[in-house]
């Protein structure tokens, strides 16, 4: 029997797991997420599943492999939460490299169309019996610009459902796309030429706050920028200060660099202590949504058994197909 310890689990998580697993598997659901404080719950388990907002650094990895984890399995896709480089040759780390990358590029278009064609704003006003239509007046997407940063799954789902809305499409890639008919150009013609840009590529110290300063000095006055990979992808300060400025015209973030102490969670009730993050929830053109574009029934039954499959699969052949394995330039 494989003994796994979930962190960070969600009433979500338990219901797809368990309507996913099979009698080889114990698993233990923690709300808790990993840290230093709390791996101690992983003592007697074979296995530790975690995920986006788990910080599995040098100290957490000592102490699992200390307890005798034999594996941690990230139910997610990105792994720049872990220390790859000081869990080399201790504690083998596997991923979910692809859950349901529809879900995550329907979910940004949802947020650009509910941002451009004011329909949070609308859905309020109904509710209030209100009718009127000033101010909500949007723009058409069809003849704009988008600009992808990332053409990997996701990213190339979401060029295809731009093209259906009749978008031009620019895109940059450090490893552009084989035979594809994407027309790829520097990230300075993204910044300069697009009215949306959309992030879908991972979290490295390359693209830490690919937009910053300097880049969203290059972009149009009025650009749109979304956002459903990482949240330290964008300077937050600086998008902050754009939108203040007017530069930005409007962001659609279901990520934020700060957000493991905060999304994921009800503050409803609570003062939230980041003042980046409340003042941009406060203006009237940002979305943001808590890290949910991932959040189908879909995605949460190939998360559950490709995890699954992933523990399986190395305790059985002693080797797995989606082991993330370390790289000096990861």
């Amino acid at each position: 029997m494989y003994k796994i310890a979930f962190f960070d689990s969600k009433e979500y998580d338990i219901n797809s797991f368990n309507s996913n697993t099979t009698e080889e598997f114990e698993l233990k659901f923690f709300e808790t997420k990993l840290t230093v404080d709390t791996a101690i719950l992983a003592q007697g388990y074979d296995v530790v599943c975690v995920f986006v907002n788990d910080a599995i650094n040098k100290d957490v990895i000592d102490m699992l492999v200390a307890q005798g984890v034999k594996l941690l399995a990230l139910r997610c896709a990105g792994y720049n939460n872990v220390d790859l480089e000081y869990a080399n040759g201790k504690l083998p780390v596997v991923r979910v490299p692809a859950y349901s990358p529809y879900a995550v590029a329907e979910h940004a278009m949802a947020l650009l169309l509910t941002s451009i064609r004011r329909i949070h704003k609308a859905y309020i006003r109904t509710k209030d019996f209100n009718f009127s239509l000033n101010e909500l007046t949007g723009f058409d997407l069809h003849g704009k610009t988008v600009g992808v940063v990332g053409t990997g799954k996701i990213g190339r789902i979401f060029i295809n459902i731009c093209r259906g809305f009749g978008m031009n499409v620019l895109a940059y890639d450090k490893f552009p796309a084989k035979d594809s008919d994407i027309k790829y150009v520097t990230l300075d013609e993204i910044w300069e030429k697009s009215d949306i840009i959309s992030l879908h590529c991972p979290l490295t110290d390359e693209t830490y706050h690919v937009i910053n300063e300097e880049s969203v000095e290059k972009m149009k006055k009025g650009v749109v920028i979304l956002n459903t990979s990482r949240g330290a992808l964008i300077d937050s300060k600086v998008l902050l200060d754009g939108i203040k400025k007017r530069k930005i015209g409007a962001a659609c973030l279901d990520v934020y660099e700060e957000e493991s102490n905060v999304f994921f969670n009800n503050f409803s009730g609570h003062i939230i202590e980041d003042d980046v993050l409340a003042r941009l929830i406060s203006f009237p053109n940002v979305i943001v949504t808590s890290h949910q574009a991932f959040l189908t029934r879909e995605a949460l039954a190939n998360i559950a058994t490709t995890t699954l499959g992933n523990v399986k699969q190395f305790f059985t052949e002693n080797k797995c197909d989606n082991e993330v394995v370390y790289k000096p330039n990861n």
